[in-house]
């Protein structure tokens, strides 16, 4: 009974590790393909896909900043997306803080209002939106793309903010308010230093959505000014048809600031998953 208690164990852990290195390879093997690539020259890639390349150079990085506008979209998706994750930030950490402390006439229909938002598609408003934005006189600027992706990103933070708000237990608060702190007090200097990680949360999640987001870039802009990395990799599918070496290494660029902002926010985003776990 007891070696066959041990080989269950065993062939448990054994799967557990296959799935670990499957689901490792699935996820990070692309990422790794197209990084050594990036490195390759066009006939090394032809001869062979999965070929370690023969030196590391940087002609292929040299190539896609000297044949398309990468700098300037660079800058614009730094601009565009740092805006409109600060806007995210400051508008969900107080509405979230009321709705989830308060009750009201129209709390119900605030709520139902931002659950609706989030099963519209976006193809529903591309016409509206367009409109607007040409009466407005903000197409193809950085602002009207901070508005827009600002819209975008409040209902799915609003939600996550709400949920960790109902973390944070409410005797704090009321010992503050005793103490005479007033509302402000206690929201600025009680409330937001514990909900860093929720915090940290939706301002990663508005980051990596914003910063790969493809249709409304490319349906509000029409020149380099606002345009950002998502439409640079559009335009090297033309401009690199024949030379997919520029095309690796552009999405190479395009990929790695992700994945740096998500490592160093890694262990903010894991105490705001696991908090409504260890609550109470």
């Amino acid at each position: 009974m007891k070696e066959t208690s041990k080989a269950v164990t065993a062939a448990a852990k054994t799967a557990k590790y296959l799935f670990m290195i499957v689901f490792v390879l699935v996820s990070v093997g692309p990422i790794a393909w197209a990084f050594i690539s990036s490195f390759k020259t066009y006939a090394e890639i032809n001869s062979s896909a999965l070929s370690w390349p023969s030196g590391f150079r940087l002609d292929n990085y040299e190539a896609a900043f000297r044949y398309a506008p990468i700098a300037q979209y660079f800058l614009n998706s730094v601009v565009i997306v740092g805006c409109s994750v600060l806007v995210t930030v400051a508008l969900v950490a107080m509405c979230s803080y009321i709705i989830s402390r308060f009750d009201f006439k129209l709390k119900t229909v605030i709520v139902l209002l931002i659950s609706a938002s989030l099963m519209l598609p976006a193809q529903a408003i591309s016409q509206p939106l367009f409109a607007i934005f040409q009466k407005l006189g903000i197409f193809d600027t950085k602002l009207g793309m901070v508005i827009v992706y600002s819209a975008m990103g409040i209902p799915m933070s609003f939600f996550v903010m709400t949920s960790y708000y109902k973390t944070i237990s409410m005797a704090l608060e009321e010992s503050a308010y005793i103490d005479g702190a007033t509302f402000l007090q206690t929201f600025w200097h009680i409330i937001l230093p514990l909900a860093k990680p929720g915090l940290v949360t939706i301002a990663l999640l508005q980051f990596i959505n914003t910063w790969n987001e493809f249709y409304f870039a490319l349906m509000l802009t029409s020149g380099n000014r606002a345009r950002t990395v998502p439409i640079a990799l559009n335009y090297y599918m033309g401009t690199f048809a024949n030379n997919y070496s520029a095309l690796f290494a552009a999405v190479v660029m395009t990929v790695l600031p992700t994945i740096f902002v998500f490592i160093l926010l890694q262990r903010q985003v894991m105490e705001s998953l696991t908090a409504g776990a260890v609550k109470g």
